[in-house]
């Protein structure tokens, strides 16, 4: 049964008017509401509020007492966190919408992050139009800017802000609730770079699998990794972590410290590769740091520019992935195209450097313990050659 009920959550003591103002007009269309109070200014019940403030903060681990510090810092993190347990646990939660400055975009959407993906989230705020990756994180948070600052209502933000109801409330009363795939579900990693590879890896498990594709940009591999946590995924051909070249260099597409760390905690079949690992991302030119001003770029777009990584870039890397697979519990395999780990890295192409590649190869195979899980495969093809993909897919179908 599809649930209906709309939680507009928000500051009650610096928001109340905005708040019922968008209760109101989600009650026009018919859907049961519940307004969340998440004001940390006074430990007073405010009447208009469905759900008090002391009723979220009760759901702090530590208590109300963490939530209701006097400070508010310390105040808005605990009751942020309270925010997470109380929303995770509403069993009637058709979709959920806030609104705030960064400061309340803050509150919200950690709590907003850890529901599942498909029920719906919005977010009216007045940082929608900067780097909202810190807000959305790997979820379908959906956001739109204020224009006006949500201080009092006027024609603007009023128009804004039924526009973001009448979104949410079509959300809940038309969700759509897609059939669930008889097939196993696997996850697959890939980057423009290595497309040629994963999509012919793409035919060979279809259509006795169901394959989802992420885009190596850092929040692709979170949110691979997410899924994997959350249960949704049979297994992974983890092509391209590309993404912890951005990580251990500073570039802008990295996906934390915990990329792979899933698999550690999941005993899911795994097959993984280096795709795309002898590439940096840095934005425009004018962007990149200063310490790498002397390297080997190729401009990807106006957007996007790569950075060759050097030897003694791809030791470390070949270090730290060899670190991750050591932990994992359960058989896995970790191929290595021996011609190239990119479209860019072939011969007579503009990243290649057997030398650079062969550092990666040897510093993992250095690290990778005698008793580890995890089985190292070299093999005489490149990244995207039909070969490799074919290779991939037959020892992933041995693994399970």
């Amino acid at each position: 049964m599809v649930r209906k009920t709309a939680y507009i959550a928000g500051t009650f003591d610096t928001k109340e008017t905005e708040l019922l103002f968008v209760r109101d007009l989600i009650k026009k269309q018919g859907l049961k509401t519940i307004t969340v109070d998440l004001g940390t200014s006074c430990a007073q019940k405010n009447e208009n509020a469905d759900i008090s403030a002391q009723e979220v903060a009760s759901m702090h681990p530590e208590g109300s007492d963490a939530v209701f510090t006097g400070d508010r810092g310390t105040a808005v993190a605990a009751m942020s966190e309270a925010f997470k347990y109380f929303l995770i646990s509403k069993k009637n939660l058709g979709g959920v919408i806030g609104f705030g400055g960064s400061g309340g975009t803050s509150l919200i959407s950690p709590a907003f992050q850890n529901l599942p993906i498909g029920i719906p989230k919005f977010i009216v705020s007045t940082v929608a139009s900067g780097n909202i990756a810190p807000y959305v994180g790997a979820s379908d948070i959906c956001m739109m800017y204020s224009i006006t600052d949500i201080s009092g209502l006027n024609p603007i933000l009023e128009q804004v802000l039924s526009n973001a109801a009448h979104a949410l409330s079509g959300m809940i009363a038309n969700r759509y609730i897609p059939k669930q795939s008889e097939n196993p579900v696997v996850g697959l990693t890939m980057f423009g770079v290595t497309t040629t590879c994963v999509e012919a890896l793409k035919k060979k498990l279809e259509p006795d699998n169901q394959c989802l594709v992420f885009h190596a940009t850092g929040t692709g591999g979170k949110t691979l990794e997410k899924l994997v946590n959350n249960g949704w995924l049979s297994g992974v051909l983890d092509v391209t972590t590309t993404e912890v070249a951005d990580h251990l260099m500073g570039g802008i597409l990295s996906a934390g410290e915990e990329r792979m760390d899933a698999f550690i905690n999941k005993s899911i079949p795994y097959v993984g590769s280096c795709g795309a690992i002898d590439m940096v991302n840095f934005g425009a030119p004018a962007t990149i740091p200063e310490c790498y001003k002397d390297r080997l770029f190729y401009n990807h777009n106006p957007q996007i520019t790569l950075m060759r990584t050097t030897a003694e870039e791809n030791a470390k890397m070949g270090a730290w992935i060899g670190n991750k697979l050591n932990k994992f519990k359960a058989p896995a395999r970790f191929l290595i195209p021996l011609k190239g780990f990119s479209a860019l890295d072939g011969e007579g192409q503009a990243f290649f450097d057997p030398v650079a590649d062969q550092a990666f190869i040897k510093a993992l195979k250095d690290t990778l313990s005698a008793k580890s899980n995890v089985t190292l495969i070299k093999l005489p093809y490149h990244i995207n050659d039909a070969e490799f993909s074919h290779a991939l897919a037959e020892n992933y179908l041995e693994l399970i």
